[in-house]
């Protein structure tokens, strides 16, 4: 493994619009809505930001892993707190990759070279942690890279090296896990990323198979999509992946720095994103995520920057044709 996979990671928030609309109006991608970060150490600057999760109260968190800390953020990017050094010990980080938050607003740290998931509050208190070296109940990560949580509380723990997937319970006792090394279907070469969605299926970006895989919550196989390339659902290594609360997938796609949208049965929906550095691109887009008011937040790595979109939609007077328009301002 590169030091340069090392730094991937990726998230986005999305905002879910209930009702139907024109196909013309659901192809459009989001607005940019805000963007916050430059490089260094200081409050609200970054080194190398991997990782991204909302919780329900409206905090953001990102992963800083040059800076080995994280740091919280209102949704508009106001600084807030942050939690972190360097360490072994319990709230000190190695390589931190991945994060997620679980319905009660605690967070999940994922740490590459210290092997383990840290548990804390939304304000950064430590709660509880697990991982390798191999603790009591045997559970060993082989490079662990990322988590994501479901609507039950569990915790599902990407294994990079290791070529699976782990589900724990929020407080790290072991369920199942799937997955081997290999080019099949339930089968991975360095999983990166995952997602669930509000009924429970589990999502899992394959790097460098580049696509998607789609599972149920215990880890039968239900389908992929996905090629290498820059056109419409193609992927050059995704790295980060999110839903939303329409069921709908975002993907960050690394390598073409775009993030691409998708149903949850992997039907192309919309795209946004170019190389750059002005607003609406990004350099290496890591992670993805959504939240609660269908914000999309989007770890964009290379710019050492979280960029934010939504829909702004005003009604509009009836056009010409005789319906209402969804303008996006």
């Amino acid at each position: 493994m590169t030091s340069g996979l090392r730094l991937l990671v990726a998230s986005v928030v999305v905002l879910a619009f209930t009702g139907t609309l024109p196909a013309n109006v659901l192809a459009q991608p989001p607005a940019f809505l805000a963007k916050w970060g430059t490089s260094g150490s200081g409050p609200g600057q970054f080194n190398i930001p991997l990782g991204v999760a909302a919780d329900g109260a409206g905090g953001v968190f990102v992963v800083d892993y040059g800076n080995s800390r994280i740091q919280k953020f209102s949704s508009t990017g106001t600084y807030l707190t942050e939690w972190g050094s360097p360490g072994t010990g319990d709230g000190q980080f190695n390589s931190p990759l991945g994060m997620a938050t679980d319905g009660v607003g605690d967070v999940y740290v994922v740490e590459l070279d210290n092997r383990r998931v840290q548990k804390f509050t939304g304000a950064g208190g430590y709660l509880t942690q697990w991982g390798s070296p191999p603790d009591s109940m045997n559970r060993l990560f082989v490079g662990p890279y990322a988590a994501a949580t479901d609507p039950a509380g569990n915790v599902f723990l990407v294994d990079h090296d290791g070529q699976n997937i782990q589900k724990f319970t929020g407080v790290g006792a072991p369920l199942t896990q799937w997955g081997t090394l290999g080019f099949g279907n339930g089968e991975f070469v360095n999983p990166i990323g995952a997602a669930t969605d509000g009924a429970g299926d589990v999502y899992v970006v394959d790097f460098f198979l580049h696509r998607v895989q789609k599972f149920t919550s215990t880890g039968v196989y239900l389908t992929q999509w996905g090629s290498l390339g820059s056109g419409n659902g193609q992927f050059n290594n995704p790295a980060g992946i999110a839903t939303d609360a329409a069921g709908n997938v975002l993907v960050a796609d690394f390598g073409n720095h775009r993030i691409q949208k998708f149903t949850s049965t992997g039907v192309y929906l919309t795209q946004w994103g170019s190389f750059g550095g002005a607003d609406g691109q990004f350099i290496l887009p890591r992670a993805v995520a959504t939240d609660g008011a269908g914000n999309i937040y989007v770890v964009d790595q290379g710019n050492d920057r979280i960029q934010k979109f939504g829909d702004i939609l005003t009604p509009a007077t009836a056009s010409s044709w005789g319906r209402i328009k969804l303008l996006y301002r």
